[in-house]
């Protein structure tokens, strides 16, 4: 898969202004590597910073970024809907400024596909300038739509 060439949005089903990430860096089918530049007219800016909602949104896009690679291999035209199932774990160390990129690193945990979904639970890492800003786990469901 060429990197450069990947279109976010045949990836993830998000649009501006909710597209949280702007670049994959890396992506294979465990684990994923994307970047965000957090815009001053983000809906999650927050006095200058990007608000705890909008991390926690950026890390499941991230994250949903590993099951869209496998209908993106296939070119499938399936229409998917994903959604956070749950929240395990989420500790936010500090939040960044806007005009400035956040990197992020998901790893899969384990993954359950049935005949139109696939339940997932994912590790994710946000950072700035090799400062860790945010560490979670999240359960996300994906969803074919008819």
């Amino acid at each position: 898969m060429n990197l450069s060439e990947i279109n976010i949005s045949e990836l993830l089903p998000h649009r501006p202004p909710f597209l949280m990430v702007d670049k994959v860096i890396s992506i294979d089918d465990e684990s994923v590597s994307t970047q965000f530049f957090i815009k001053e007219s983000s809906i999650f800016n927050d006095n200058g910073k990007f608000a705890e909602a909008g991390l926690i949104e950026h890390a499941a896009q991230t994250c949903s970024c590993i099951v869209g690679k496998s209908f993106y291999d296939n070119k499938s035209t399936v229409r998917l809907i994903g959604f956070i199932s749950a929240i395990k774990k989420v500790t936010i160390y500090s939040l960044p400024k806007v005009n400035t990129t956040i990197t992020s690193k998901a790893n899969l945990i384990s993954r359950f596909d049935a005949d139109d979904y696939s339940l997932c639970n994912i590790e994710c890492t946000i950072s700035q300038d090799h400062k860790e800003l945010v560490s979670c786990n999240l359960n996300l469901i994906i969803r074919e739509i008819n």
